[in-house]
């Protein structure tokens, strides 16, 4: 008896605890009735009897919840397709692809998916040991974008702003592929026969680019030498001569090298242009349409023999544009969303000069506090010989300067770049041109324009040298009369955090002469009415004291109005006291006159008479 009792028991306390587990059934739990208890009889365990356990409300609440939601994350997730390694769900979001956040058709902005990490760019691990040597961990904006789409070897344009970490966008992927074709395809590495050619603007560009190659190949193993400008022939003659995968170079050289038969264009599959608006805007158009002639042929060979294209690029006009679409017909364009825009972590001051100021004392008030500071200033200049007089005037303050400009020589401007670069003692202050504002990387605190610059796509390089890749920069800008109307476009643009891509010197100065000419407009046409109510007026009180009857007011307008507004003014700048003048004798010559046959000339608003195109005429 004791037995079944206790099997009886423990049967109605297990009933109880699944009860109120399951959520379906705790509709039940009011009419549960208590067991019974017997003498002398003792739980197996130490823990209370569920019967006089009170379960309190809110709690058995929330457990239900609770239950729910895993019951339903549960039927979710057996919906779900299983996905394949090749092609993705077609549901999820798929990495570095757009996904509308609203339709197309109400013109809704789309959202970007970024990568938390490298290897989800879809990098091998030797490619990902060179990313961990640089101690970088989340990848930028266009990396996210641009390393799947090389990888995809599809022809693209890389646009975003200066210091974004573009030069990693393509040459991660580039070293990726490259290490592909070896093991795939078995091309192997040969002289004179590189199978990648990055093509830069400058000689201290290209060497930048060459060290961040030369930073990979030590994990990911491949070859690379730099052939630019400035430099001697024989040692860049013997690089070629050696095996080599990567050249990295500027046009100029590159042709003549090809020229001289140091370097063929056999192998090459991957050609980068980096700084592609510079290229094509500022004089080497024709080198990089020779060096594509013989490499267009084999741009849409297939199984592999193809040619792909990168176009790396900080700012992007329409004319640039057009000539890149036409010069890479089907290339694709990937821009960031901070493309002519200025940088987050930069801050922009303008200090606007009137004529009286001194603009060196001015430049020497900005650049004391800041040297103070310990910062790593650099000094733009529109002409050399603004630069000239900045390092002339700052070197009798005591200033320690570097130059960098088109009349220092290549070897010489390294080296100014270097004492720039270093870290011993004093940091001196680099005064340049334009030539240092493109691609170059040299950790600069604080840029200040001397010379406001004269177009937007200067403003935009030179504020590039500062806050890069995420750092905090100050960019001030001394802005005379001259550059004043860009420079308020600009500070106005740079507040409400708009695209800075249409403003230029040239589109201001239109836009402002069209509000000029358009209140010069509307002040003449009062003026021409003005003018013309006086004169009917005056004529026909005229000619009212002299003939004493009532006269013809179509004939007396006609005799003394001036010429008809319909006809197109030529100049409309006469003012009020030209129209009374002209008024005045408008009236003399009509008193002067009678009915008796004289002939009366008539006289244009400019107030003199045309000698070509008289009219006479005898009223009546």
């Amino acid at each position: 008896m004791m037995q079944k009792a206790m099997m009886a028991a423990t049967s109605r306390t297990l009933l109880f605890v699944s009860l109120l587990s399951s959520p379906k059934h705790f509709s039940y739990y009011p009419f549960l009735k208590p067991s019974r208890v017997f003498r002398g009889f003792k739980p197996f365990c130490s823990a209370p009897s569920p019967i006089l356990t009170t379960i309190d409300p809110d709690d058995l609440k929330h457990s239900m919840l609770l239950e729910r939601l895993r019951t339903r994350h549960l039927k979710h997730s057996a919906k779900l397709p299983s996905s394949s390694p090749s092609m993705p769900p077609q549901n999820l979001p798929v990495l570095g692809q757009e996904t509308e956040a609203y339709d197309k058709g109400k013109g809704k902005k789309k959202k970007k998916i970024m990568a938390d990490s490298f290897e989800e760019l879809g990098l091998s691990e030797e490619v990902m040991g060179a990313v961990r040597e640089m101690g970088i961990e989340v990848p930028t904006e266009i990396q996210c974008i641009g390393i799947p789409s090389v990888l995809e070897e599809k022809s693209v344009v890389l646009g975003s702003h200066t210091g974004s970490g573009k030069t990693l966008a393509y040459m991660l992927p580039l070293v990726q592929l490259l290490r592909r074709d070896e093991a795939m395809l078995g091309m192997l590495t040969k002289p004179r026969r590189p199978r990648a050619v990055v093509l830069c603007p400058t000689r201290e560009l290209s060497e930048q680019v060459f060290r961040v190659a030369k930073s990979i190949s030590h994990h990911a193993r491949f070859r690379s030498t730099m052939v630019s400008g400035g430099g001697r022939l024989r040692p860049q003659e013997d690089s070629l001569n050696n095996p080599i995968d990567m050249v990295v170079g500027t046009p100029g050289r590159v042709l003549q090298h090809i020229d001289d038969g140091n370097m063929v264009y056999g192998d090459i599959k991957y050609l980068v242009l980096d700084e592609a608006d510079t290229m094509f805007d500022r004089g080497f158009g024709p080198d990089i349409r020779k060096f594509l002639g013989p490499l267009k042929n084999r741009a849409l060979k297939p199984n592999g023999q193809g040619f792909q294209t990168i176009l790396v690029t900080a700012t992007m006009t329409k004319a640039v544009q057009k000539l890149i679409d036409e010069e890479f017909q089907g290339i694709e364009h990937l821009r960031t969303s901070t493309l002519h825009k200025k940088i987050a972590s930069a801050r922009h001051d303008f200090i606007k000069l009137s004529g009286s100021e001194n603009k060196l004392e001015a430049l020497l008030q900005v650049l004391e506090p800041s040297l103070a500071k310990g910062n790593r200033v650099m000094v733009f200049c529109n002409t050399l010989n603004s630069s000239r007089a900045v390092d002339h005037f700052l070197g009798e303050n005591q200033i320690s300067t570097v130059n960098y400009h088109g009349e220092v020589p290549a070897e010489q401007r390294v080296e100014n770049l270097n004492k720039f670069k270093s870290d011993d003692g004093d940091c001196p202050t680099l005064v340049c041109t334009d030539l240092a504002a493109r691609g170059l990387d040299l950790g600069v605190n604080h840029v200040i324009m001397f010379d406001f610059p004269l177009n937007l796509i200067d403003y935009l390089h030179r504020t590039g040298r500062t806050a890069r890749m995420g750092a905090k920069g100050k960019v001030t800008s001394l802005v005379a009369k001259k550059g004043l109307l860009l420079a308020e476009r600009i500070e106005a643009a740079i507040r409400k955090n708009e695209s800075l891509e249409s403003l230029t010197v040239d589109n201001v100065r239109r836009d402002t002469a069209r509000t000029r000419i358009t209140e010069q407009k509307g002040k003449n046409v009062k003026l021409f009415k003005t003018s013309n109510l006086k004169n009917k007026t005056k004529a026909v009180s005229a000619s009212v004291q002299t003939s004493g009857k009532e006269p013809t007011i179509a004939k007396s307008v006609k005799s003394t109005a001036p010429a008809k507004p319909s006809k197109k003014i030529v100049k409309v700048s006469k003012s009020l006291e030209t129209a009374k003048t002209s008024a005045v004798r408008k009236k003399n010559r009509s008193v002067g006159g009678s009915s008796e046959g004289k002939k009366l000339k008539v006289v244009g608003f400019r107030g003199q008479a045309s000698s070509s195109k008289r009219e006479s005429f005898t009223p009546s």
